[in-house]
């Protein structure tokens, strides 16, 4: 029996066989659990076809744009045409435009800024809200971060945008926890994922990783993370929310 058996997931951020989210869904049906998608707009296409590559043959596509009032009133009824209520929730979305980050911090505008943490940071509360009335007792939300105790090379307001998006999980576990729902972050170390090929100077904050992580860190190997999000979003942490569990070898404990 999986450690998923039985259990409901509704997985964003799925866009290449590369993604953490990817990871995740395959993990997820590996372990028993059915498996509900979302996309929205040009990349809507590609998710279905990237679901075909699931082990389980594909996974339903529903429409999620976390900016658009409809897409988020509509979540829940869209969801129910696939499954009856849900038993966890990954949020693997982020963007900032590239005007704010590469060393732009300081020229980093408001409406950029803006866009970077609604999408960012607030989505988080978004998608929980959303996805709320399917949210069975004793369900999980798990999201992806990257460490924002620390300013980064080049990672700049996307940075800024984490740190909102770590306080928000918190303020998500404390409002959500009396209806028993968890709400935990994995702050996975570099992953050369499609999103993180976008940020200007990414090879500049995955140069030495490896060399400082204790455990050492593939900055290719998206299956580390995969699993933890897997076990966040099982049973095996009943007691656990408002945490940040860290998949990056060891870094962030370690000194310069």
């Amino acid at each position: 029996m999986g450690m998923l058996e039985g259990k409901s997931l509704l997985i964003t951020g799925v866009l290449m066989d590369s993604s953490i989210a990817f990871h995740v869904a395959k993990l997820a049906q590996e372990e028993g659990a059915n498996v509900v998608l979302t996309s929205f707009g040009r990349q809507f296409r590609l998710t279905q076809a990237i679901a075909k590559r699931l082990p389980g043959g594909g996974a339903p596509v529903v429409q999620l744009d976390v900016t658009n009032a409809e897409d988020l009133a509509g979540l829940a009824d869209a969801v129910r045409e696939h499954t009856d209520g849900l038993d966890g929730v990954l949020h693997s979305i982020g963007f900032a435009p590239q005007s704010v980050m590469g060393g732009n911090f300081l020229a980093g505008e408001w409406p950029d800024v803006a866009t970077a943490i609604e999408i960012s940071a607030f989505s988080l509360k978004s998608l929980a809200v959303a996805a709320k009335p399917l949210l069975r007792k004793g369900s999980s939300v798990v999201g992806l971060t990257f460490d924002a105790q620390f300013a980064w090379p080049v990672y700049d307001w996307m940075g800024v945008a984490k740190a909102a998006f770590e306080a928000t999980a918190r303020y998500l576990a404390r409002d959500l926890g009396p209806d028993g729902i968890r709400v935990n972050l994995v702050a996975a170390g570099p992953i050369r994922t499609t999103a993180a090929k976008s940020i200007p100077g990414f090879a500049e904050m995955e140069e030495g990783w490896s060399a400082r992580a204790p455990l050492g860190w593939d900055v290719s190997d998206p299956e580390p993370t995969a699993r933890t999000c897997a076990a966040l979003l099982s049973d095996w942490f009943p007691g656990t929310t408002a945490e940040i569990v860290h998949v990056d070898g060891g870094v962030h404990a370690m000194g310069q």
